[in-house]
């Protein structure tokens, strides 16, 4: 069976800094999940496999630095002479290409996007009406002919204090690296002061093969239904596994 290639590139002085590269996020399984219990008489998520499938399916990106936020912070405006709430999101360290997120530096290659392009959205609220804020991916992601890349936070796993904006890119066609805007939860932490540290897994790599499709509507088929309701009880802890299961390769 030939596997298909999804490359990750990065100059090579910045390979050479070893910071945290792409990987396969099955290596990622978070230790709650492995401490789960499940049996018979203890169903829980581990027993799951659709769960599983969305932990393991994919690869992942994960923080090359500590990246320290503060968010709808009070901070003196030099200018004025008054507090207003304002956001700064740095990184300790500096590199070419850089690291640094520090947005409000006019020259930065990264500039936060503005409210007013989500205009409408319940995610201005829950950013507390404040700019959206990009993480530097240092990566170029490329897929083969006719397949795309979707990334998204990381499935049942995401941290709880921001989460990555979804997005499809055509990875098979587009040669630059890929920034990540973030949205916080301010629903949560209305005034966050936090380190996200080196090695948090940020975003979620799922390559899929572009296709069309089409919608279709049909009326259930009685038969074929009951043939799986009976064999659902005779194997129920294991019977999605067992019976419908198939298993999915990202290495």
């Amino acid at each position: 069976m030939n596997e298909r290639i999804i490359e990750f590139i990065a100059p090579k002085h910045y390979v050479e800094l070893k910071h945290e590269y792409p990987k396969p996020i099955k290596l990622n399984i978070p230790e709650w999940y492995k401490k789960l219990e499940h049996s018979v008489t203890d169903f829980t998520a581990k027993g799951c496999m659709p769960f599983l499938d969305v932990l393991s399916y994919g690869y992942v990106l994960s923080m090359p630095t500590d990246l320290s936020i503060k968010h709808n912070v009070e901070k003196l405006n030099e200018q004025t002479g008054k507090k207003e709430r304002d956001s700064e999101y740095q990184c300790p360290i500096k590199t070419q290409p850089p690291l640094n997120i520090n947005t409000r530096d006019p020259n930065s290659a990264h500039p936060f996007h503005p409210t007013s392009q989500l205009a409408g959205s319940p995610l201005i609220e829950k950013n507390k009406h404040l700019p959206f804020y990009k993480i530097y991916n240092p990566w170029i992601i490329k897929t083969p002919p006719g397949f795309s890349c979707l990334f998204v936070p990381p499935l049942n796993n995401g941290d709880d204090r921001f989460e990555t904006l979804s997005g499809i890119v055509d990875t098979d066609s587009y040669y630059k690296e890929i920034n990540f805007p973030i949205v916080i939860n301010g629903d949560k932490y209305p005034h966050l002061d936090t380190v996200i540290k080196k090695g948090t897994p940020y975003v979620q790599v799922i390559p899929f093969r572009r296709e069309s499709w089409k919608m279709k509507i049909s009326p259930q088929t009685t038969e074929k239904y009951h043939a799986n309701s009976l064999m659902y009880p005779l194997r129920l802890l294991y019977s999605y596994k067992l019976d419908y299961w198939r298993k999915k390769k990202c290495n």
